[in-house]
């Protein structure tokens, strides 16, 4: 396994990957749908994959001497990998703003989604729904990355939507705090958000291993 994540980092991953993981910065943008910048990050995940399909990066990992469930593990540990690091990121701007920047005006201001617990909830599900769509979809078998590519970008604009009217709504204007640090309702939000982002990620590898077993690459 170290072997492959160390192929998949250092052969397979498209350049463009790393530096999408810059979007993670977004979070410090007033007046702008920041929730997009998830979906640039699994965007730029998308493009090594694409690239692995170009040059055929399934078909010679599995003619090493490897399970094809540790070639299937390998894609998903790096996508969580990409992940994790972007979410870090967030998390430390996001922080940033609910405690030293919270009574700034261009964020008290703001009419759109801001950083806060509520935010980072919203980045976990745009994840969950990439590691459910996209990655649940790619290996039936490891070469269809279009559809499924295609069907987590409506559901995750959807949910992006979503997510920026619902601060609209009488009764949930708290979603949109800039000081949520303390906010109870908010944090739950965001531990099932957490919950929905581990256990998708672990039933759609399980599912891809097990669909990917039965795929017959030669």
């Amino acid at each position: 396994m170290k072997s492959l994540m160390r192929k998949e980092l250092m052969l397979s991953a498209a350049p463009i990957t790393f530096v999408f993981i810059l979007f993670s910065t977004m979070a410090m943008i007033p007046g702008y749908p920041i929730l997009v910048g998830a979906f640039f990050i699994c965007f730029g995940i998308f493009q090594s994959f694409q690239s692995a399909c170009a040059n055929n990066d399934i078909l010679y990992t599995v003619l090493l001497p490897v399970k094809k469930t540790d070639v299937v593990k390998a894609k998903y540990g790096f996508t969580l990998l990409i992940q994790m690091l972007s979410f870090t990121i967030t998390v430390i701007l996001t922080f940033f703003r609910m405690t030293v920047l919270a009574d700034a005006a261009p964020y008290t201001q703001n009419a759109m989604m801001n950083a806060n617990s509520f935010f980072l909830a919203g980045n976990l599900l745009v994840f969950a729904l990439f590691n459910g769509l996209f990655l649940g979809g790619f290996f039936k078998p490891a070469d269809r990355y279009g559809k499924p590519f295609l069907l987590f970008s409506i559901a995750a604009f959807l949910l992006i939507t979503a997510a920026e009217t619902l601060h609209h709504i009488p009764g949930l204007e708290f979603l949109n705090d800039t000081a949520a640090a303390g906010n109870g309702a908010m944090w739950l939000l965001f531990a099932i958000a957490l919950i929905i982002y581990i256990g998708t990620s672990i039933l759609s590898c399980r599912a891809s291993m097990k669909r990917f077993e039965a795929v017959d690459i030669g």
